[in-house]
């Protein structure tokens, strides 16, 4: 048996009906038999869903694996990751086990990929009444595909045109990415490390990961124009925000000093596997080495991830790092016109209390993204 080309990876959580309705519409892709395989990236459900999983399983020519972990709170960006890797594919397409799929979805997806280059689009969203409606043989009759409201179709062609107008202009970071359709290659995946797992609740980790795609210089392009998924009505989240400013992942989104690649991510990384460099000679050199020892490996880099800049000293920030850190030796130091460049400041002590000086990991940690 040949390794896949693609690997689907299917979120779910607590919804076992929706999910053998995306399973169902999963087995009847048509053009791709023996291309695929399908990972199922649960969110800790405490349901039949292990059980819904092992049936299909049993019952299609292609692997079927199973993620699971304990539910605490909304954790899609850990089921995604852990999806990934229990997955082998070159080529990943994130979908969600409340969309149903039209027979020709995956094909598309692998017609259409290309290099450094993320597919996304959206889903039609479908209401109550027509959702309860799809039934085995509606999917297998292919139906749903003319259910969809005119207001959906007409939201999903605005986007499409808009993420192809974003593209000519080569906007910095639009168009947006939304995961329950998304196609990508692994390898780009893993250069931003994933999504990050610290977005915890509903909301922001799609646009997180959107940004640091882009920063890597992978482009974002639209599929709208040849396929869409069709997503069935359920309550919201109870973590869903009634405003989006006001989620709880909003100002960590927002943060300031985002590196590329995550820290919380597939790969969990140590404060010592990032690129720090202390830079500039500062005045104090001992305070400097005390604040640090022992705490990470400031190392030298041609393009750094992060720059910690002590003042008073003498040194500037190069503006090639992600993250710029200064830490505020005295008072005045704060106010220095290098403060506006800094995405971090840190201030750890009055002079009167230098032998008692601690670098702030937890307010450092904070910036770069802790590791739980």
């Amino acid at each position: 048996m040949h390794d896949p080309e693609i690997a689907l990876l299917l979120s779910t959580y607590q919804r076992p009906a929706h999910l053998r309705r995306a399973l169902e519409s999963i087995a009847l892709q048509s053009g791709v038999a023996g291309r695929f395989e399908l990972i199922v990236a649960d969110d800790g459900s405490t349901d039949n869903t292990p059980q819904i999983v092992a049936e299909f399983a049993s019952s299609v020519p292609f692997r079927v694996g199973f993620t699971t972990h304990p539910h605490t709170t909304f954790r899609l960006s850990r089921s995604r990751n852990e999806g990934v890797q229990a997955s082998r594919a070159p080529y990943l397409l994130f979908l969600d086990a409340d969309c149903i799929l039209p027979r020709d979805h995956v094909r598309i997806h692998l017609e259409r990929r290309k290099p450094g280059t993320v597919m996304a689009g959206d889903c039609c969203r479908l209401d109550q009444e027509t959702s309860a409606g799809i039934t085995r043989d509606v999917i297998r009759g292919g139906q749903f595909q003319n259910w969809g409201p005119k207001s959906e179709i007409r939201r999903l062609r605005k986007l499409d045109r808009s993420a192809r107008f974003y593209c000519l202009i080569r906007h910095r970071t639009k168009p947006k990415l939304i995961g329950n359709n998304v196609g990508i290659w692994r390898a780009d995946y893993e250069r931003v490390n994933g999504y990050d797992e610290n977005f915890q609740g509903w909301g922001c980790e799609d646009d997180d990961l959107r940004l640091r795609l882009r920063r890597a210089g992978v482009r974002i392009e639209s599929i709208l124009r040849w396929t869409r998924t069709y997503h069935l009505w359920h309550p919201t989240d109870v973590t869903l925000p009634a405003d989006w400013r006001k989620g709880a992942n909003v100002n960590y989104l927002l943060r300031k000093g985002r590196l590329t690649r995550c820290r919380n991510g597939l790969h969990k990384r140590d404060l010592n596997e990032i690129s720090i460099h202390v830079i500039g000679e500062p005045s104090k050199p001992h305070l400097a080495e005390q604040l640090i020892q022992g705490r990470f490996k400031p190392r030298a880099a041609s393009k750094p991830e992060v720059e910690i800049l002590f003042l008073p000293g003498r040194g500037r920030f190069s503006g090639q790092a992600e993250c710029n850190v200064l830490v505020a030796l005295e008072a005045k130091a704060a106010k220095s016109h290098l403060a506006r460049q800094a995405h971090l400041m840190i201030a750890p002590g009055e002079p009167a209390d230098q032998q008692r000086l601690r670098f702030p990991l937890e307010q450092f940690e904070l910036a770069l993204g802790s590791v739980a």
